[in-house]
């Protein structure tokens, strides 16, 4: 499996804090892999680091072996790579369609348009005239992910997709998952849920401190291995 994107020594700060200690991870073309870790472990602040959100050295993201640690955004949804943030931050003034479309202002030409994100997600299609904020939790975890997906990403990045959301609703919006990576593409699942992110990824990076205290692939690495990474000291 040919890498798709990589890090090598990422650090990020927030001014005199240092968030992210040396993370060295990887994805592969097609593959899904998820970050699981305790809130604060830095998750997120990696997922900012690759959408060009966070400060980095420029050698220390590559992406088809090209240095783009701190590229900007937008010139990162450019390449290809597109990040469903936590929280899902909605235009309040805006309608479903309307946030849908700003996310194609990037013009990559793929599968994703309007069509096929009401085809994923049917529920969108009856509401699309409404205020994207007056949906429910789970139907705008949806326009965040169709907004990402409407900018033809080859990585989608998810960032707690099942934050704050009823059980059944994450069910469904991670059935969808399967058929959003079935043409090729790749994706990097942040998830709180560790039994979830396994089911969905192929492989793992446990975060805990700022740093990579475990990864393995998701099928084969014990529970109590990583519950020991999740919570225990770093070496």
């Amino acid at each position: 499996m040919s890498t798709l994107l990589e890090t090598r020594g990422l650090t990020a700060f927030y001014g005199d804090f240092q968030a992210l200690f040396g993370v060295d991870v990887k994805v592969g073309v097609g593959e899904v892999i998820a970050l699981i870790g305790a809130n604060g472990a830095g998750k997120s602040t990696f997922l900012k680091s690759i959408a060009g959100l966070q400060r980095t050295r420029a050698d220390q993201i590559l992406w088809r072996g090209e240095p783009i640690g701190g590229t900007s955004a937008a010139s990162i949804v450019g390449r290809g790579i597109a990040l469903v943030p936590e929280g899902r931050r909605l235009f309040a003034s805006l309608t479903v369609e309307e946030n849908l479309l700003l996310g194609a202002y990037s013009k990559r030409r793929g599968r994703w348009d309007l069509a096929a994100v009401y085809a994923l997600f049917p529920a969108l299609k009856e509401r699309r005239h409404h205020l994207g904020t007056a949906l429910s939790g789970g139907q705008q975890q949806m326009v965040a992910i169709g907004r990402a997906l409407m900018s033809n990403p080859d990585l989608l990045m998810c960032d707690e997709l099942s934050l704050g959301l009823a059980p059944v609703i994450v069910r469904e919006i991670y059935a969808a998952l399967p058929s959003i990576v079935s043409q090729g593409m790749s994706a990097i699942v942040v998830e709180q849920d560790v039994q979830l992110a396994r089911r969905v990824s192929s492989r793992f990076y446990c975060f805990q401190e700022g740093r990579v205290s475990l990864s393995g692939v998701s099928a084969d690495v014990s529970d109590e291995a990583i519950t020991q990474a999740y919570f225990g000291a770093v070496a």
